[in-house]
């Protein structure tokens, strides 16, 4: 890998922690070369290009919005149905499972919980190991788009904050994205001072898990309260400034063989992909003039949701797995 890539490398995972984007500073000799074309290109037939790549968008389907959809409900309503019957397939909630006899812990549920036992506990560390192989081949922050029932709630929530703010009754309070790491430690902390798992009795991905299955309780009135917050006051707000689960996830995902992945001559720039992005950062290197090569792996952070994939009228966003083609 090449000191560009090294550094852009490094770059994303800064970014995930907090870090704002910033131009980079080293770009392959290819990347130059296509960045010098794209601003010599008469700028009436680059906006021309950019219309018609708009016409082409209104044409492509939700395909991987329509998968990932199916697949979050179908994971979660499996919970239902098998504790509903009793049946023992997939048993338990999201934060602690048993599927077909496998033990499955949330990786950050039973981080809380050694914190909080100020040890390490073989039986997680058992049923973690199947959990940590799946989001390290899959990106770690898959499971916040296809699996995470707040994940869905959110992105609903998310639609009608943005048809408020067309109507000008909203607007959006953007936030630091180092709160995030921030929340991280003092849950951490919180754990190891206090014994007891502080995130778990908050966390909206196991309140919501645990009502799906079980029945609701008084907990997700705070549900509620960080939907009506999101809507109103700042969009997404607990994904993108708060949630430690999508911090731990987006840590395991940073060598994933599946990423998102950017091709810089085919791109118009027309920016529908920065406008539908759950976390709109990691697409920082699709503003013209910033990828460092002609093709650029989109960072850990991102959550593999496929909306950008969906947007793009060029194709120029496309799944793949490392060394491998693209997917479907």
């Amino acid at each position: 890998m090449s000191s560009v890539h090294n550094k852009r490398f490094v770059d994303q995972i800064m970014v995930m922690f907090g870090r704002e984007t910033k131009k980079p500073e080293q770009f392959t000799e290819k990347a130059i070369q296509v960045h010098q074309l794209k601003r010599m290109t008469n700028k009436e037939a680059f906006l021309n290009a950019s219309k018609e790549a708009h016409r082409l968008q209104q044409l492509k389907s939700q395909k991987w919005r329509n998968r990932r959809w199916a697949t979050l409900i179908f994971a979660n309503l499996l919970f239902v149905i098998s504790f509903a019957l009793d049946i023992q397939i997939l048993e338990g909630a999201l934060t602690a499972s048993r599927f077909v006899g496998f033990h499955l812990i949330d990786l950050n549920s039973a981080l809380q919980v050694m914190l909080a036992h100020k040890h390490i506990i073989n039986n997680l560390l058992i049923g973690t190991g199947t959990v940590l192989l799946l989001w390290v081949l899959l990106g770690g922050r898959t499971f916040c788009s296809w699996i995470c029932p707040y994940h869905l709630l959110a992105e609903w929530a998310e639609k009608l904050h943005l048809y408020l703010a067309k109507k000008k009754l909203v607007t959006d309070q953007v936030m630091d994205r180092r709160l995030r790491t921030v929340f991280w430690v003092i849950f951490a902390l919180l754990a190891i001072a206090t014994g007891y798992t502080v995130y778990e009795a908050i966390s909206p991905t196991g309140i919501l898990s645990r009502a799906l299955i079980y029945g609701p309780g008084l907990a997700v009135l705070w549900v509620l309260a960080l939907l009506f917050f999101e809507v109103f006051f700042s969009r997404r707000a607990w994904c993108r400034y708060a949630c430690p689960i999508g911090l731990t996830y987006g840590v395991v995902g940073i060598i994933s063989p599946v990423r998102v992945k950017y091709k810089l001559e085919s791109c118009f720039h027309e920016g529908d992909c920065r406008k539908v992005c759950l976390v709109p950062h990691v697409l920082d290197t699709v503003i013209k003039g910033r990828a460092v090569d002609t093709e650029v792996a989109i960072g850990p952070d991102c959550t593999r949701c496929g909306l950008c994939v969906d947007a793009c009228p060029t194709g120029s966003l496309t799944f793949e797995v490392k060394g491998l083609s693209k997917l479907m």
